[in-house]
């Protein structure tokens, strides 16, 4: 499946965990509200036909690039990454999960990603590159075809909940990102590219106890545990022949190409990878249900030229897939809160410019 212009201009924008984050400019013929800015205002009107498992659906945020969106524990704050105002990369910001109180709590310097807030709201974790220079780090080379950059300044910090205080947590030579905490705070899951790959990790919150969870050729990142932290689930690529060659080729040189990724889960004690699909798209941004039998991602299994990234729902053990929205262009980075009763999501719907990124919430129906 190839990746259209459309797609590779407007993924540029945001660097989401490197991958995906802004996606395929504003949707057309949506059934829209004009956006405003206050959530309050939002309605109904934001959802598509067949968007039957989303209820009381609205904006939270308004103009520029914001992505993935996580929940706080208890739900009533989320954490996120945004390019606004006079910013020229990604930084981290808190709000309410009504969209209000929005605040900055990442310093400005560098280009920074991957934030989530830890289980007791006692601390926030994201990756940063601001100990390698204050500026945003510079786009990538596309004389060898469209490629993301793996910045080598990237590590992850953990910091006070509204950004104080920051603490290096990895310190390894090349790419660290994409942490998250375990629901009972006690691990940190993350990708690193230290062992010349782009493998799994798992460490404790305060960078101790570092382990390997993922040992094959190809990309592994983008993890999330299960309720129960006893699962994992991850996006990964497995190439082979050329296409590892070609991967190998760019990995050196700090780079990666996008294209096939499929779905993992793997139980943390018995340490087997499980693939759940296996479709040939880009399937990304897999969240655990809170109850452990469901797992919602984002794909463009569905759009032959590759552009239209839509939500899809998984059963774990009949491995029947759902499709959630019906956007026309980008929907993805899903999240449930912990009670499993809304969902946070990244969109392009109800957009005013082309490629405008925001954060939506909905209710969830079964």
């Amino acid at each position: 499946m190839t990746l259209g212009g459309k797609y590779m201009r407007a993924i540029n924008t945001v660097a989401s965990c490197w991958l995906l984050a802004t996606a395929l400019g504003a949707g057309t013929g949506a059934i829209a509200a004009e956006p405003t800015n206050s959530p309050a205002s939002q309605t109904e009107e934001l959802r598509y036909p067949g968007e039957q498992h989303l209820t009381h659906l609205r904006q939270l945020t308004f103009g520029g690039q914001n992505a993935e969106a996580y929940f706080s524990f208890d739900g009533k704050e989320l954490i996120f990454q945004s390019t606004r105002d006079d910013l020229k990369c990604d930084a981290i910001f808190r709000m309410d999960a009504d969209g209000k109180n929005v605040r900055q709590v990442s310093s400005g310097k560098g280009v920074t990603t991957c934030s989530f807030i830890a289980p007791d709201d006692q601390a926030i974790i994201y990756a940063s590159t601001h100990l390698a220079g204050d500026q945003c780090p510079p786009k990538p080379d596309y004389s060898q075809g469209y490629v993301w950059p793996l910045y080598e300044g990237y590590d992850i910090f953990r910091a006070d909940p509204e950004g104080g205080n920051r603490v290096r947590l990895t310190d390894t030579p090349g790419y660290d990102a994409e942490g998250v905490y375990s629901p009972q705070g006690d691990k940190i899951i993350f990708t690193s590219a230290r062992t010349g790959d782009l493998e799994l990790f798992m460490m404790s919150p305060d960078g101790s106890e570092m382990e390997q969870l993922t040992d094959q050729p190809g990309y592994d990142g983008g993890a999330f545990f299960s309720r129960d932290g006893q699962w994992i689930v991850w996006r990964a690529s497995r190439p082979e022949g050329k296409a590892l060659a070609d991967y190998q080729s760019l990995l050196k040189q700090g780079l990666i190409r996008p294209g096939r990724l499929e779905i993992f889960i793997m139980n943390l004690e018995e340490r087997k990878p499980i693939q759940l699909t296996d479709n040939g798209a880009a399937n990304f941004g897999p969240y655990w249900h809170p109850d452990g039998k469901h797992i919602i991602f984002s794909s463009n299994m569905h759009n032959p030229k590759g552009r239209n990234f839509d939500l899809f729902l998984i059963n774990v053990d009949t491995r029947k897939i759902e499709q959630i929205t019906y956007h026309p262009d980008f929907d993805g980075f899903p999240m449930f809160s912990h009670d499993g009763k809304k969902l946070v999501f990244a969109s392009n719907r109800n957009g005013k410019v082309e490629g405008e990124t925001n954060v939506f919430m909905a209710d969830w129906r079964w």
